[in-house]
């Protein structure tokens, strides 16, 4: 058996995976491209193996470790995007990059030019436990 066949199989599941992993908007499918490039490796690693006649089969063995690997990155990954999921209600990457939390009250510039940038907008939230708070008091008196 020719060694270039199963290479070039490799290499077109390795380039349809990093077309996956550059173009999908979804993780699941980020996730799935990543797996594709890490059996095109596999793939590699055994036709090697074979063309060189390894006694150790280290090649096999190889690609053994990176079986392993790939089942733990994908339960991992899977659960970071079930959480990821859970919180936001999306698996979308571009949607997902803001994920930095914000305070209670964002600071906003001042938009008629004056020095104070200190101007302070509180946030929906904060109004209605401060409305919650006085109707509880209401109600105890």
């Amino acid at each position: 058996m020719h060694l270039a066949y199963p290479a070039v199989l490799a290499a077109l599941l390795f380039c349809i995976g990093l077309y996956g992993v550059l173009a999908r908007r979804n993780a699941i499918l980020v996730l799935m491209s990543v797996e594709l490039m890490l059996n095109a490796v596999n793939l590699n690693l055994v036709a090697f193996d074979v063309w060189l006649r390894d006694t150790l089969h280290s090649g096999q063995a190889l690609t053994l470790f990176t079986i392993a690997i790939a089942a733990a990155e994908i339960g991992i990954g899977l659960a970071i995007v079930l959480a990821v999921y859970r919180n936001r209600g999306t698996s979308d990457i571009d949607r997902l990059r803001d994920t930095a939390e914000t305070d209670d009250a964002e600071k906003l510039p001042d938009s008629a030019g004056t020095d104070d940038a200190d101007v302070t907008v509180p946030t929906p939230g904060r109004a209605d436990e401060e409305t919650g708070k006085t109707k509880k008091a209401e109600a105890t008196t």
